[in-house]
Formats: C-alpha cells, sequence, structure tokens
C-alpha cells in the first residue's frame, strides 16, 4: 500500500514561516500595513471570500440563528436549534477539510494554543454572548435583517477592536503567552491520528443531533 507524508514540503513550510514572522507586530507593536497577508492574495481568493461570506451570512439567517429568542433559548436551555447548527457545520467542515486536505487541496492554518488567551478571551466572549445573546457572526446577521438591538453588539465589536489593538502592546508577552503550547490540535492532544478522530468524533455527534431532533429540541 502507497502512503504519503502529511507534512509540507520544506519549501513551503519555509514559506509559510516567513509569512508568519512578516505577520508579527513591529518593534513599535503596531502591524505594517504592507505586511497585511490579506493584500498578497489574488483577487479570485478575495472574491470566493465574499462569496462564501454571503452564503453563510444567509445560512444563519435562514437557519433562524439571527433570531435574538432562538439564541436566547439555546442559553436558556429550552431551543436547541443553534446547538444543531453548529454540530452540523462542524460535522460537514470536519469531513470536508479532511478530505480536501488529503487530496492536497488545502492546506491547513493553525494559530497557537495559549490558555491563557484562550481562557480569558473565551470568558470575554461569554460575557457579551450572555448580556446580549449574539455572537459575532448572529450580530452581523441580525443587523443585516434589520434587528435594532443587535447594532449594540456591532458598537461593542468596533470599540472592542480599538481597545484590544491599543492594549496589544502592553500585553504581548505576558497574558496573550501564558500557556503557551504551539499548534495543538484535538487529534494531537489524545494522541490519535485525524482519521482515527474523526472517524470516532462524527458518529458521536450525529448521534447527538438525531437525539436532539427527536426528543423536540
Amino acid at each position: 500500500m502507497k502512503t504519503t507524508s502529511n507534512s509540507p514540503s520544506p519549501q513551503i513550510a519555509a514559506e509559510h514561516e516567513e509569512r508568519s514572522q512578516r505577520l508579527h507586530q513591529t518593534d513599535s507593536g503596531r502591524m505594517d500595513p504592507q505586511d497585511w497577508g490579506w493584500l498578497e492574495d489574488s483577487p479570485g481568493k478575495l472574491a470566493a471570500g465574499l462569496f462564501f461570506g454571503l452564503i453563510f451570512g444567509f445560512l444563519l439567517q435562514k437557519g433562524g440563528v439571527a433570531k435574538f429568542d432562538i439564541l436566547i433559548g439555546v442559553l436558556l436551555l429550552e431551543n436547541f436549534v443553534v446547538v444543531k447548527v453548529m454540530l452540523t457545520a462542524i460535522i460537514v467542515g470536519m469531513v470536508g477539510s479532511y478530505i480536501l486536505r488529503r487530496r492536497g487541496i488545502i492546506e491547513f492554518q493553525i494559530n497557537e494554543t495559549k490558555y491563557g488567551a484562550n481562557i480569558i478571551g473565551g470568558l470575554i466572549f461569554g460575557v457579551g454572548f450572555g448580556l446580549l445573546a449574539y455572537c459575532p457572526g448572529t450580530n452581523a446577521a441580525a443587523v443585516g435583517q434589520g434587528n435594532l438591538d443587535a447594532l449594540v453588539g456591532i458598537i461593542g465589536l468596533i470599540l472592542g477592536s480599538y481597545f484590544y489593538a491599543l492594549s496589544s502592546k502592553l500585553n504581548n508577552g505576558t497574558v496573550i503567552r501564558w500557556g503557551k503550547r504551539g499548534k495543538l490540535t484535538l487529534p494531537e492532544l489524545v494522541g490519535v491520528s485525524q482519521g482515527v478522530f474523526i472517524a470516532v468524533t462524527v458518529p458521536a455527534l450525529t448521534a447527538v443531533v438525531i437525539i436532539l431532533e427527536l426528543a423536540g429540541y
């Protein structure tokens, strides 16, 4: 049986490392606009990102996960539409990305795992979600469908991004570096291959979706 390695070639790895270094902050703590990676992408890739972003927003709205009553329902454990949508997206994305990667069509771009940043960021996100009942994606979709209350979330996103950018020079090397584990994935964390992880996880998540649907949630 012929086997192939999933590791990128040295040339590709070097290109990724060089690009990652260009995206890091400069000594002044600010990003150089000339080093913004997305400016290097072709118009076709940018157009594809816009196209699929529009589809994503459309599906969020049609799935009902941009509605306040549905979102607050999941926080109160009374409505699990959002959970079913998210689990379905995880299943499709997990299988689809695995197949595309095995065929050499895509490469994974994995962010570094930093426990400090992940925990604090998750807590801030959770508080904001609990107060507003919108996450960033559903917030944008809610504004698109005319929910005026979601405008508060947009203002919060803008202000939060601005203040984070101002504080990035101060917290660089402190809280955002706590618990740095590198580019860690769940299969690596549990010590199995990606294929085995998907073979176990996908049926389990599918069973959860089916149970929720049969239970009337």
